[in-house]
């Protein structure tokens, strides 16, 4: 009965464009790669899909650091951190990790993580006990709405950067614990949270903030510290989640908070107690990009990035006022994430089809990522892609529309 009820499943997924299918990259992280897929030989393509914003996923430096830290340190860390996985190099790069966000963490302690979803599960879940109420934008990512719905905490979601809503929300709640939660960039719009304005609420109605960063750590803010300092912000009252498999191009994440914060973590969320800690390598490898992101290497990569995102802008932005009747639009978005909405799942994944026909990776997002009727192509740049590179997705673009109209 499993097999022919998930057979039956997977038929209606093809059924709306639905299914997701894995290809396999048979090179570095890089715009230009080498693919493969089902029933396809593996051929060259452009990519616009990786979250490698500042190109250091294949930096010599990374690799070379990431060969050391294994010499130095092995394969693996045997243990969760707190039997004995937690080596020298794990404490040290938590200890670079508060020092950098300390300009918006007044003396902020930090704790690593081996993923974001498993960051966010453990803030979500340990804060979120019976004394707090959660407050969710509803534009969330998944492992915050997962984390939300393991804690004990009711959730209250909010419309998407609705302070209004959110403020009524905060006003007539009568927990004494408040967490307001948000992602700091959408991932799948690219738009910005309106912190400055959560945090201001967190203040009046003595609430917290949890930001999730994971698409603006390292890119955004003076030598890239994220969002928070994009925006200027300063407070004990941010709880601030990074990730260090984007921008700082290795694996992980970390949280950066006050330090009690911090220690209740290591007390009682689940996903840093009962998981084997990432190896020490990796933790050895995030010290030198954490040195390449504060650096003149980082301001020269984000600055680059800066140019390539205004230039694909500009290109897209007069693409799609040429043709109205298309419905398309370029969402509103100053960072590397540069959705193009398109609307229903086929046209979407034939506008994919088309690029790829073309040499380009650009991949059609649907639901239930993104709202049904809101597909899209996520186009992301990377400070590694070049102008050549963006013209060529532009000009694609023009001629695959033009081929399935």
């Amino acid at each position: 009965m499993l097999i022919q009820h998930l057979s039956q499943q997977l038929r209606e997924r093809d059924a709306q464009s639905m299914r997701r299918r894995r290809r396999v990259v048979e090179a570095p992280c890089l715009p230009h790669l080498t693919v493969a897929s089902v029933g396809r030989d593996a051929r060259p393509l452009l990519a616009f899909c990786s979250n490698d914003y500042l190109g250091l996923a294949s930096h010599p430096a990374l690799g070379a650091a990431l060969a050391e830290g294994a010499h130095c340190w092995g394969a693996g860390s045997g243990a969760s951190h707190l039997i004995s996985g937690h080596s020298r190099v794990h404490a040290a790069l938590e200890t670079d990790l508060a020092e950098f966000l300390e300009p918006c963490i007044p003396k902020a302690r930090a704790l690593g993580f081996c993923t974001g979803y498993m960051a966010n599960l453990a803030l979500l879940t340990a804060l979120g006990d019976a004394k707090a109420t959660i407050f969710a934008d509803k534009l969330n990512h998944a492992s915050l709405i997962d984390g939300a719905l393991l804690a004990k905490a009711p959730m209250q979601r909010y419309a998407h950067g609705r302070i209004d809503v959110l403020a009524n929300q905060l006003e007539h709640c009568s927990t004494p614990i408040k967490l307001i939660v948000t992602d700091a960039v959408f991932s799948m719009d690219g738009d910005l949270a309106p912190l400055p304005e959560l945090l201001a609420l967190a203040e009046r109605f003595d609430a917290w903030l949890i930001v999730d960063d994971a698409h603006g750590f390292g890119v955004l803010g003076e030598q890239g510290r994220g969002t928070l300092s994009h925006f200027g912000l300063r407070s004990e009252r941010l709880i601030y989640m990074g990730t260090l498999g984007k921008a700082a191009g290795v694996a992980g994440a970390f949280v950066a908070a006050h330090g009690t914060i911090v220690e209740w973590l290591i007390q009682a969320a689940r996903t840093y107690i009962y998981t084997t800690a990432a190896p020490p390598a990796i933790a050895h490898a995030l010290r030198t990009s954490l040195q390449l992101i504060r650096g003149e290497e980082g301001e020269r990569r984000r600055a680059q990035l800066t140019t390539l995102i205004a230039l694909l802008r500009q290109r897209l932005g007069e693409f799609v006022a040429a043709a109205p009747q298309r419905g398309w639009t370029l969402a509103d978005s100053s960072t590397a994430i540069q959705p193009l909405i398109v609307g229903g799942n086929e046209a979407a994944l034939a506008l994919s089809a088309a690029l790829e026909s073309r040499g380009l990776w650009v991949p059609a997002i649907r639901p239930p990522t993104v709202p049904a009727g809101s597909a899209r192509l996520r186009i992301t740049l990377s400070a590694a892609h070049s102008a050549h590179d963006v013209l060529k997705l532009a000009d694609s673009l023009e001629h695959a529309a033009k081929a399935l109209a």
